[in-house]
């Protein structure tokens, strides 16, 4: 792990130079597993976030001309070089975020996929063309990029949610800052690092640390163009808001709720192990993961039994050691949170069939909390309402497949879900009618890979593009409809342009 990141102040990157932030205040970044300090983050002023405007906005001039094909060789040799230090960014994930290695690794995979569908840029930035459509006139559609762009990050994956951004934005032409989580800086540091030395001109791509006074000086700041965010319901919800209201384009995907529903006819036991993998992989602290379980009555009971199972075989402890299936939750002050939202389930009703608190009492120096269960929920519970983040699993019983259906449709939250059956008519309606973006068909994470949408419904959205994919590249450019006619000499008619009349 590169020593100039760990155990020293952090700076900022701007213009490819590594800047100390004009602040006077600095955070903790402590390893979630030991509470031991990696680094201190500094809080960012505005008089920083302009700076790494100004130097983006001044790149943007050369950058948005170099052709696109030279932009997506850069993103080549990036991609390599990740490759190459792929030990070495797992670990660091591990480190800063609590997550095990397996799934520190899964990340950096999912986030070459994003680097691997921007090198395609070329091909996905053409436009359109339509010749005659009147006497001697074409018409085209062609791509340009915005300009200054920036990209609001959350810290359950430091890698792959900016690489949902940043390849796609400046290999279509335009200039980035980042600022990510201020509890997982550490990475986007290492990136700036490796894009640079993969041939990356200076102010292309920049990293401003902080919190709020960074995150208000990319909404407001009259020259960043559009403003792609990840995080919290509430914050998302701001953020939309605010950017919208300065006149920027917006991607903000929010908070999840994510249910999965269970039908009589499915094999339980492989339906509990692929919950259990769901709803406790990355400590819980992903937004596609499993938080509500909707089984059918006749087969809770066994369900539940299966899910205690599966859950006491998992292994909890620091991700960097061989064998850990549950690392820690992000912060003590987070952990403090889920505690309370635990009291409020068991005083709200509903049943505590494993109580995760017991299994952190042998790992007294991390922020950690084993696989916690609750039966008899239901929909109008704050267990159920809000989104936990963590290791927390709510199970809730219904009568039948319509029962189901309708308490999914009760969430205000609409990211995934998922059917477990053998039975493909309730498959196929499961498609058609449960009100979210993201659905699995025994499939429990069903995120999709880098070249699809990742297409959240109601609360979990804000905008009008999503994240990857078309949209992806749709929300980073913009069009220019050209339409010409080309005279030979001596032709002096106007020829016929009915098409333009109104």
């Amino acid at each position: 792990m590169n020593t100039a990141i760990v155990g020293n102040p952090l700076k900022n990157y701007i213009g490819g130079q590594w800047i100390d932030s004009l602040t006077t205040r600095f955070e903790d970044v402590p390893n979630p597993a030991t509470g031991e300090l990696l680094s201190r983050v500094p809080l960012s002023t505005r008089e920083d976030v302009d700076k790494a405007v100004a130097a983006a906005k001044e790149a943007f001039v050369s950058w948005s001309a170099t052709p696109v094909v030279d932009r997506a060789r850069i993103m080549f040799r990036f991609h390599s070089l990740l490759v190459k230090h792929e030990d070495e960014l797992a670990r660091m994930i591990t480190m800063e975020n609590g997550k095990n290695l397996p799934e520190a690794q899964a990340e950096l995979l999912r986030g070459l996929e994003m680097v691997e569908f921007a090198c395609g840029m070329p091909t996905l930035m053409m436009g359109e063309t339509l010749p005659n459509i009147a006497n001697s006139i074409d018409s085209q559609v062609i791509r340009f990029p915005l300009g200054v762009v920036g990209g609001i990050t959350p810290f359950n994956f430091p890698v792959m949610v900016p690489m949902w951004m940043y390849p796609i934005a400046i290999t279509a032409g335009n200039t980035f800052v980042l600022k990510p989580s201020e509890r997982t800086p550490l990475s986007s540091i290492r990136i700036a690092e490796l894009l640079k030395e993969a041939g990356l001109p200076d102010g292309v791509f920049n990293v401003v640390n902080g919190a709020h006074d960074v995150v208000n000086g990319l909404l407001e700041h009259p020259d960043v163009k559009a403003i792609s965010f990840v995080g919290s319901q509430p914050v998302a919800e701001y953020v939309y808001k605010t950017a919208a209201a300065n006149g920027k384009r917006v991607q903000a995907l929010a908070g999840a709720k994510n249910h999965h529903l269970v039908m009589p006819d499915t094999d339980l036991k492989r339906a509990a192990k692929t919950i259990t993998s769901s709803a406790f992989g990355c400590a819980g602290e992903r937004c596609m993961a499993a938080s509500a379980v909707v089984a059918v009555e006749e087969i809770a009971d066994e369900l539940i039994t299966h899910l205690i199972e599966e859950a006491n075989a998992l292994a909890m402890g620091n991700g960097l050691e061989v064998g850990i299936d549950l690392g820690p939750v992000i912060r003590d002050s987070h952990l403090s949170k889920v505690h309370d939202y635990i009291e409020k389930g068991v005083a709200s009703g509903a049943a505590l069939v494993r109580d995760g608190r017991e299994d952190a009492k042998r790992l007294p120096d991390g922020y950690f909390l084993g696989p916690t269960i609750f039966d008899k929920a239901d929909a109008e519970m704050v267990i159920v309402r809000d989104e936990i983040f963590a290791p927390v699993l709510s199970v809730m019983r219904v009568k039948d497949f319509e029962e189901g259906l309708e308490t999914i449709s009760r969430s205000r939250f609409g990211n995934g879900a998922t059917i477990y059956t053998n039975n493909g008519k309730w498959g196929r309606e499961f498609v058609q009618q449960v009100e979210a973006g993201m659905v699995g068909v025994n499939v429990g994470v069903p995120a999709p890979m880098g070249f699809f949408a990742f297409s959240g419904w109601k609360q979990s959205f804000y905008g009008d593009l999503h994240a990857n994919g078309k949209d992806g590249v749709l929300f980073f450019t913009k069009k220019k409809t050209v339409t010409s006619r080309w005279f030979e000499d001596g032709d002096t008619s106007i020829g016929s342009q009915k098409v333009f009349v109104k």
